[in-house]
């Protein structure tokens, strides 16, 4: 006999879409068990994780909007939504090893977003994929659609840029944290005839969108950022005011 938390244990799991032999291998469960549990759950009573804030009869914002544009920010840049198994979606948002601050940050803010699923770490070459399974992260990430980001349009819907306006930092942070960088610049200048090095810092933002890098360089605008785009892909901040605004506010990776 297995006791009432662990078979809404091994049911969440099914819930954020593992199968049931993975399932079984995690919690040593018997499949057979996890089987008679799905078809009848009697005397179980279990609550299929939490409701999503934009399903409700009145669709609100989620719970931590500061949260969620962090991670809206981090979701355009590395992320992607994908069908899975019994209609549920995976959320992937990849982060490089060299920076555990960030892949720590992505962990915190998807937990609070989906407070009831798991967030699991699936190792890639050179980088973590930061994974949850969930029924509504297409109602969370309206910009979910097939193909590669940057060969169709993203904009915001009207709710998600409510939360921008709200928390500009937050999604400008998750930009940067995602296909952004904090770099030290140099040059040389000849003073009264010995040549002189000068090192600044600048932040670049980069990405194939161009709708992407609109709402990247808009909300820069709402903060007072100075930028400028060198190309097609790349946004640069390098004014010293500016700078010190993004040293305060988001600072480089970690």
């Amino acid at each position: 006999m297995y006791d009432l938390q662990t078979r809404k244990h091994a049911l969440a799991l099914l819930d954020q879409g593992f199968s049931q032999n993975s399932v079984s291998k995690q919690t040593g469960i018997s499949r057979a068990a996890i089987r008679s549990w799905i078809v009848r759950i009697e005397p179980l009573e279990y609550a299929r994780g939490r409701e999503c804030p934009r399903c409700d009869d009145t669709p609100g914002h989620p719970d931590d909007p500061a949260a969620y544009a962090y991670l809206l920010g981090l979701y355009l840049g590395d992320g992607c939504v994908s069908a899975s198994r019994r209609g549920v979606y995976s959320l992937r948002i990849a982060c490089a090893d060299a920076w555990p601050g960030l892949i720590s940050a992505c962990v915190e803010a998807i937990q609070i977003t989906r407070p009831a699923n798991k967030v699991c770490l699936v190792q890639s070459p050179g980088c973590q994929y930061v994974t949850c399974f969930s029924k509504h992260w297409p109602c969370l990430f309206p910009q979910h659609g097939p193909g590669k980001k940057h060969e169709r349009e993203i904009s915001l819907v009207a709710w998600q840029q409510d939360i921008v306006a709200a928390h500009p930092w937050e999604f400008i942070r998750g930009l940067i944290h995602s296909d952004g960088c904090r770099i030290t610049n140099w040059t040389s200048r000849l003073v009264r005839g010995q040549t002189k090095r000068y090192e600044y810092p600048r932040y670049f933002f980069t990405n194939l969108s161009a709708d992407i890098l609109s709402l990247f360089t808009s909300t820069l605008d709402q903060v007072g950022v100075e930028w400028k785009q060198p190309n097609s892909k790349n946004i640069s901040v390098a004014r010293r005011a500016s700078v010190a605004l993004m040293d305060a506010h988001v600072g480089p990776k970690y």
